[in-house]
């Protein structure tokens, strides 16, 4: 057998990592299967691979629920900008968007209630400026909502490559510790726990690559949805822009709508 030098830091190194973790349960040389390698791996490599296996799982969760409610969006708010081109007035938008909750019925609403506030003399540059301020802050808002929970399909991209290399680093220094324990570099030794630390970097990218891909599918999907209810707010602007060319009296519009 060959001894080990007793270096001084590596001694330190050794007793920490033999203090916190205990004697790591290494996999047979011959089953070097994932499983045998996660059940023979340290509580604490057990513990990282557990969270990057969840952290992916979460982050497919959300991809596959933002995109079902994002399909759903779309197709709603190609109907209501399909309803507003076809009107010619904000009464007729108002029917034909009945009691609908989506982001076209925010904005008819929104431009109402400024008519009615800003009462029967305005000027009309100033009356267009406001609404397209309410107009911003519907989008912005529907923007916020549908991006919940997309920061974190990045956040799991990010940030699993390194979770992964802790565990690995962890599992080095437990194959060294086994190493001074048994006083023998002997490869049959440490090959299992050096092939368990490995492991944990490996299923970090397996979690890492996915979630990246996922994340910038969601911000592209995020983004066109965005334009989708710009597109129906600037359909409202330009009805409103038609009642105003007319020189009709468009505030008493929200008590005619009813």
């Amino acid at each position: 057998m060959i001894a080990v030098p007793r270096l001084p830091l590596f001694g330190i190194i050794a007793a920490l990592v033999g203090f916190f973790a205990g004697p790591a349960a290494a996999a047979a040389p011959g089953d070097l299967s994932p499983v045998s390698m996660f059940l023979g791996a340290d509580w604490v490599v057990k513990a990282v691979m557990a969270v990057l296996a969840l952290a992916s799982l979460v982050s497919w969760t959300i991809f596959v629920a933002k995109m079902a409610e994002l399909r759903a969006a779309n197709a709603h708010i190609a109907e209501t900008i399909d309803a507003l081109g076809r009107t010619a007035r904000l009464t007729e938008a108002s029917r034909a968007l009945g009691a609908d909750r989506g982001p076209g019925r925010a904005m008819l609403d929104a431009v109402e209630r400024e008519i009615e506030l800003s009462g029967e003399v305005f000027e009309r540059g100033a009356l267009e400026e406001r609404v397209a301020s309410r107009l911003a802050r519907i989008e912005a808002t529907v923007a916020s909502r549908v991006s919940a929970g997309v920061g974190l399909v990045g956040t799991v991209g990010s940030i699993s490559p390194f979770i992964g290399l802790f565990g690995t680093v962890w599992g080095i220094m437990n194959s060294f510790v086994g190493i001074a324990r048994a006083q023998t570099t002997n490869l049959a030794v440490v090959a299992p726990g050096i092939a368990e630390a490995l492991f944990a970097t490996a299923i970090g990218l397996v979690a890492a690559i996915p979630a990246v891909v996922l994340y910038n599918r969601l911000v592209r999907a995020v983004g066109l949805h965005r334009n989708a209810v710009a597109d129906a707010g600037a359909a409202v602007k330009r009805i409103l822009s038609r009642e105003l060319d007319r020189g009709v009296a468009v505030c008493p519009l929200a008590r005619a709508a009813e």
